[in-house]
């Protein structure tokens, strides 16, 4: 007979005590620059010893949901940078076995629609990073890992000048996990890199002139030639895959 219920999972105090803080920062009853009470404090509220309290804190500060401001003992919620988020979260998809056709297809939902919202709201400065970046791509020689590092900062840079937190966040973690399939693609096939540039100096343009549809349009061109220098290098990126 199939069992209905799981086992309780008989976590560490410090771990209850970290998830309950948590809760209470994801639904912004503690709110970003928000003091945290005491060690002390907690310690009453929650019937433990300080050391229980001290770690729970240090799993909390590992994920970038507490700090100190400097020169300041208090602690405060912060905001995880996005590089924490996404890292978690790509961590969880390659554990699923995602696969570089997964991938893909979340790169085509995600990536042309932070383009054609970048055309309507980027700012000078946004438009400058995004510049850069395909400075970088376009100037590099030879070296794949900085040419990888490029386009990542390159869609990074579309994504935020999207004025688009959600757009944001689910496309950072895409972004480590299209690293090992992109390094083969620009390793491998030998017009991968001027159609890279080329591609990014036409959303480039498009972003420029508010032309958002043209920037969705180029961008969707773009994540498609990442499916074709796929087909092309299949054996190297299946092997990547674990096939």
């Amino acid at each position: 007979m199939t069992d209905l219920f799981a086992p309780l999972v008989d976590d560490p105090a410090y771990r209850k005590i970290a998830i309950l803080i948590e809760q209470r920062i994801v639904a912004r009853t503690l709110r970003t620059g928000d003091a945290l009470p005491s060690e002390t404090d907690l310690a009453r509220q929650f019937g433990v010893n300080r050391s229980t309290i001290r770690e729970a804190i240090r799993e909390l500060e590992i994920h970038g949901l507490l700090g100190r401001e400097r020169g300041e003992k208090r602690l405060r919620v912060t905001r995880p940078e996005p590089q924490r988020v996404s890292s978690g979260v790509s961590r969880a998809l390659a554990l699923h076995d995602v696969t570089f056709m997964e991938l893909w297809e979340a790169m085509m939902a995600i990536e042309p629609a932070a383009a054609q919202y970048a055309a309507s709201r980027r700012t000078a400065a946004q438009l400058r990073g995004l510049t850069r970046a395909s400075t970088r791509f376009s100037e590099g020689t030879g070296d794949t890992a900085a040419a990888v590092a490029a386009v990542v900062d390159f869609f990074t840079a579309v994504a935020e000048a999207s004025g688009n937190r959600v757009l944001a966040l689910a496309q950072s973690p895409l972004n480590l996990l299209l690293e090992p399939a992109l390094s083969a693609i620009i390793d491998r096939v030998p017009q991968a890199r001027s159609r890279i540039e080329a591609a990014q100096s036409k959303i480039i343009d498009a972003i420029k002139l508010n032309k958002s549809e043209q920037a969705r349009t180029w961008m969707e061109k773009h994540i498609r030639d990442f499916k074709r220098g796929y087909e092309l290098d299949l054996p190297t990126i299946r092997e990547l895959e674990g096939h």
